[in-house]
């Protein structure tokens, strides 16, 4: 079952909700078939059981008992947070088993576990999710590699002012009486993720394909670092950069506009259009087409990686209010 984007429940019907922690992992079916075997699957359907080989120990937490249930894979930081880039470690290697045992010797994950579906030979689908989680809870699923977090009955905007205070990536509201609908993305569970926006310079554009044609398909971002203490303000030599530090790449974006702003865009980067590249280091980015870092954007996006790139992103808007000059370097992102 799947959650729709939206917006919290109105205040009146507040006390008809629960609210979980959205998770930044991989969601995962999870099968206890009662003989001590365990199988997981991804969204896909995928058999991903043997990319995490600590959570097989889960096969024997019920003991006989057969089970279906939802959960979410993650890879947690040192404050216990969702670390999605850490995740991707481990992701994809089904077919790389002895890999993936060493990795879990020092990337373990940790399996959230949020519904139950079937539960000893009997369907739970049609109960309301009150009745599921007493059932989920009474399993008391708690061990080194696997939880069952608590939900919170009411209280939504205090539940999601709480994700946001503590960096996670924001919160699921199911309604009480919701029945499990699997593969529906239903609107009575409501997903919403904690966004971030930031100014950022354009250095450069991949070419679109199809449609985009002769169009931007992409374009690459860019924050100012600053320069080192008594340098001064300075222009990056070979860059066209107009201001000290150089330019740092922090990912690209190619959502966000309509036609015609990608056309206006077009346009733009015709006219700053640069041989040399502006970001140190260069980024990765075979056919890109430089530019003069003249541009400022605003982009929305849910986190940024270790190497401080953008997860993602969407394009916002134009800053023609912003010169270079005055666009943020090395800034706090602002919540939204």
């Amino acid at each position: 079952m799947l959650a729709t984007p939206g917006v919290l429940p109105p205040v009146a019907q507040d006390a008809r909700w629960a609210y979980e922690t959205k998770q930044d992992g991989q969601r995962a079916v999870v099968y206890l078939a009662g003989d001590g075997s365990v199988v997981l699957r991804a969204r896909s359907g995928e058999d991903i059981t043997a990319a995490y080989p600590e959570l097989r120990p889960l096969g024997t937490a019920l003991g006989g008992t057969a089970a279906v249930l939802d959960g979410e894979v993650l890879a947690l930081d040192a404050e216990g947070r969702a670390d999605f880039q850490s995740l991707q470690s481990r992701m994809g290697l089904v077919q790389s088993p002895a890999r993936a045992a060493r990795l879990a010797a020092t990337t373990p994950v940790h399996l959230v576990l949020f519904d139950v579906m079937h539960l000893a030979g009997r369907s739970l689908l049609a109960l309301p999710y009150t009745r599921r989680r007493v059932r989920l809870e009474q399993l008391g699923l708690e061990g080194p590699f696997w939880s069952t977090p608590s939900a919170l009955v009411g209280h939504g905007r205090e539940a999601l002012e709480a994700t946001r205070a503590h960096g996670l990536e924001g919160l699921v509201c199911k309604r009480l009486d919701s029945a499990y609908e699997p593969g529906v993305r239903s609107r009575d569970w409501i997903k919403i993720r904690n966004m971030r926006v930031a100014d950022v310079l354009v250095g450069g554009w991949l070419p679109g394909k199809g449609r985009l044609t002769g169009l931007p398909g992409a374009v690459l971002l860019g924050q100012r670092t600053r320069p080192a203490a008594g340098a001064g303000a300075r222009s990056a030599a070979g860059t066209g950069a107009a201001t000290g530090g150089s330019l740092r790449y922090v990912g690209s974006v190619g959502t966000g506009w309509s036609e015609a702003e990608r056309a206006e865009l077009a346009a733009l980067l015709r006219t700053f259009a640069s041989d040399t590249c502006p970001f140190d280091p260069a980024p990765p980015a075979a056919g890109a087409h430089w530019v003069l870092p003249r541009l400022v954007g605003e982009v929305r996006f849910s986190t940024r990686t270790r190497a401080g790139l953008l997860r993602q992103p969407s394009w916002l808007r134009l800053r023609s209010d912003l010169t270079p000059e005055e666009s943020a370097a090395d800034l706090p992102d602002t919540p939204v």
